[in-house]
């Protein structure tokens, strides 16, 4: 009885582990470039990976998700540091951590899941966008603009300025690396092995970026890693916490702590359909983000949510328990303890090019084919959302994409339609959808291009509601053409129990 229950607690432990080594292959050049892609050391990247595994792991409701430092909030990160100064971020994060904290303890986890998917594939794809045009300058070893029309005028500068006409330039070295990185994923998402599937191309493209630059001694940037973990961290003290602007901060904040439990819960929520071993707790997941998020801020690292892409990687390698996201954080841990000489040695183009093929991935047109399925308003949202975040920024753009859909909703819902049907013998007035005082101008144009020549049926079996403003002027309409002597046939019991009250008596 006793090997029957070992054998299988230590077949999940065998698959914990290789499960987690897969996690920290993926985990280790993305937390690097999303530090570097949101303009702060790769170090605070590696800090923000290592909490996300161990502290989170821990206490997460969603067992088999990996947290870290993610590509959808390293533009807001950019733009928070732009407008506040990278001395901000630790109080804000502490807030936005915060926040999220109080939202799991009063059980909010499943609401932040309530935005329409046109918003969220905008968000993602203006993500994108603006992750490509932003690293676009980093593989050539430049510095990134701080928004992203700036990023987009200062292509052509840095095409013909930089790369062209050919010198052997700085930027030219650092663009044969970007896309000997680049061309190396590709074709390793092409052409892998199956048995070798799990082995992450980012890995293999920086492993070959770096060679390539080490050998031949090209002048690229290179990662500026830390010798010692205490060098990697940036403690928010009290005269930080004391000197921001709290009123911009609890701002920022909010539309930090907001955006990243949208895409943690949504993650969470596409891990609960990759596999059945276990179920989500949003609420717990949301405190534990808080708790995470909170503890980055402390330590001055990044802010962290639960990614899909590694938590992907971590189910289709067997995970079984949130032993393999806690062990991948101390995988991390023990690299950067033992090896950081070995990160220093990468140059920052290849991480950039990670980032452009990320950013691209996230922009998916068969996103905008699905939507087209329900008709042009979900893909003209998803565009809007899109072109919003490019132009001016992530909380922008999402606000925009919310209240559009909450327009389309209210449209929706208050929406009128009317048909008049002329016949020989007879004319019909349709009405179907929602009548409300807002419809009033609408059903008066229908009622009084009507002809009463002849008798008229007013059908109202098709409205799903009507306020008892449209009862009155279509009651109206039809007593005064009566009293002329015209024959008109309302449906007045219909009509009324549309607004779920007893029929008058003097009407009937």
């Amino acid at each position: 009885m006793k090997n029957t229950v070992s054998q299988p607690a230590n077949g999940a432990l065998v698959k914990d582990l290789s499960a987690s080594l897969v996690v920290f292959l993926v985990a280790l050049p993305l937390c690097m470039g999303i530090a570097l892609a949101s303009g702060v050391p790769p170090a605070r990247g590696l800090v923000t990976g290592i909490v996300g595994g161990i502290v989170v792991g821990l206490f997460s409701g969603s067992p088999l998700q990996v947290s870290g430092p993610a590509a959808g909030l390293a533009v807001i990160v950019f733009e928070l540091i732009h407008e506040h100064g990278i001395s901000a971020l630790g109080p804000i994060l502490i807030l936005a951590g915060a926040m999220q904290l109080i939202a799991g303890l009063l059980k909010m986890g499943r609401w932040f899941r309530a935005i329409s998917p046109e918003v969220i594939h905008g968000m993602l794809a203006g993500i994108g966008v603006l992750i490509v045009i932003q690293q676009f300058h980093v593989v050539l070893d430049r510095a990134p603009k701080s928004n992203g029309p700036a990023n987009i005028l200062a292509m052509g500068e840095a095409i013909f300025g930089g790369l062209f006409p050919l010198n052997g330039s700085k930027e030219e070295a650092a663009a044969l690396i970007g896309i000997i990185t680049l061309v190396v994923m590709l074709l390793w998402e092409r052409f892998r092995p199956a048995k070798l599937k799990l082995i992450p191309g980012a890995l293999l493209g920086i492993t070959v970026g770096t060679a390539v630059a080490q050998v031949f001694h090209l002048g690229v940037n290179r990662v500026n890693v830390p010798s010692n973990l205490s060098d990697m961290v940036s403690l928010t003290g009290p005269s930080a916490m004391a000197s921001g602007n709290w009123f911009s901060m609890i701002g920022t904040a909010a539309a930090l702590a907001f955006i990243a439990s949208a895409e943690t819960l949504l993650s969470a929520a596409a891990v609960d359909k990759m596999q059945t071993r276990v179920r989500a707790n949003y609420d717990k997941e949301l405190a534990a983000q808080g708790v995470g998020n909170m503890l980055c801020g402390f330590l001055g690292a990044l802010p962290m949510t639960g990614v899909i892409v590694r938590s992907s990687a971590n189910v289709q390698a067997g995970a079984e328990t949130r032993r393999s996201t806690i062990m991948h954080g101390l995988w991390l841990l023990l690299f950067v303890l033992a090896m950081p000489f070995a990160l220093r040695m990468i140059p920052t183009a290849s991480l950039a090019a990670v980032l452009v093929l990320t950013g691209i991935k996230l922009v998916k047109p068969k996103d905008v084919l699905h939507l087209r399925r329900f008709g042009w308003a979900p893909v003209g949202i998803y565009l809007l959302s899109m072109g919003t975040i490019v132009a001016t920024n992530l909380l922008t753009g999402v606000l925009v994409g919310i209240g559009l859909s909450l327009l389309r909703v209210l449209w929706k819902v208050t929406h009128l339609e009317t048909h008049v049907e002329e016949k020989d013998e007879l004319t019909e007035i349709h009405f179907s959808g929602v009548g409300t005082f807002l419809a009033i101008p609408k059903i008066t144009a229908a009622l009084d291009q009507v002809s009463v020549d002849k008798p008229v049926v007013v059908h109202t079996h098709s409205l799903r509601y009507v306020d008892h403003a449209c009862i009155e002027v279509i009651e109206s309409w039809v007593e005064r053409h009566q009293e002329r002597g015209s024959i008109v046939h309302l449906e007045v019991e219909m009509l009324h129990r549309r607004y779920h009250t007893p029929v008058s008596r003097s009407v009937a």
